[in-house]
């Protein structure tokens, strides 16, 4: 990995850049109007872009960056505030005041409804395995303006941690968190979604195994909820009863606590 600026730049934006790169303890490129493709073919690394409305990471190879968006978690706000019911709040049975540990973070929606469901009273941490994703995320929550009071404190509400999700939740008091939450990468892919494309060549495959699903019954004190593919083979091999849903080619699955 390496830092570098957008392609118009100034010297405030070249010492954020640098800051970065020092937090990150990755090297930190001057631009100099080289485009990306130019770098990345230079340095033969992915590269993380510090600009003025955005941080963009590039996989080496891939013309399209990946960047911090809440789009999926806006909408599904939207109709939460409506009064229509969310999956994955009904799946967990999550009400104001709970915790939540997200454990595959990703781009975060799912934290994000779980912060705005918490409210002030509840807790909602999201683990992310890849330092680099987690960076830009947890600076997005902190950064990104939905327009909406209550979207904006939701997002800045959440808490963010870098690492292994067994190693933290090994670290972690018994019964101490309400709802643990997985949603590993699907085994099957789902073409329209263009989250999961945005952030495949990132994530860090780190694959749900029976020890982590053996630390969060621990740790939990209410539910451990698993998304995952309608064709998945997890929901059985971990104990999970799954809650079909007829229209989705993703289910939830529920081991009560």
């Amino acid at each position: 990995m390496l830092v570098t600026t957008g392609g118009r730049t100034d010297k405030e934006w070249v010492e954020k850049a640098r800051g970065i790169a020092e937090e990150l303890r990755v090297p930190y490129v001057p631009r100099r109007k080289r485009s990306i493709a130019g770098l990345q073919q230079e340095y033969k690394e992915d590269c993380l872009v510090v600009g003025k409305n955005r941080i963009e990471l590039y996989e080496r190879n891939q013309a399209s960056p990946f960047f911090f968006h809440p789009n999926a978690a806006m909408l599904r706000l939207k109709r939460i505030k409506k009064g229509e019911s969310d999956p994955l709040i009904e799946a967990a049975d999550f009400k104001r005041g709970m915790s939540f540990l997200d454990c595959t973070l990703g781009l975060a929606s799912d934290s994000i409804v779980a912060s705005f469901i918490a409210g002030e009273t509840g807790k909602v941490t999201g683990i992310e395995a890849n330092p680099y994703l987690a960076y830009i995320v947890k600076q997005g929550l902190l950064q990104w303006d939905s327009g909406s009071i209550e979207y904006n404190q939701a997002m800045r509400r959440i808490h963010i941690q870098s690492g292994s999700h067994l190693e933290i939740l090994q670290s972690l008091d018994s019964n101490s968190v309400d709802v643990i939450y997985f949603d590993p990468m699907f085994e099957e892919t789902i073409p329209e979604s263009s989250g999961i494309q945005a952030l495949s060549g990132f994530a860090l495959h780190e694959t749900l195994s029976s020890e982590a699903v053996k630390e969060a019954m621990r740790v939990g004190n209410k539910r451990v909820v698993l998304k995952d593919h309608y064709k998945s083979g997890r929901f059985y091999e971990f104990g999970f009863t799954v809650l079909r849903r007829k229209t989705s080619k993703f289910h939830f699955g529920v081991i009560e606590l």
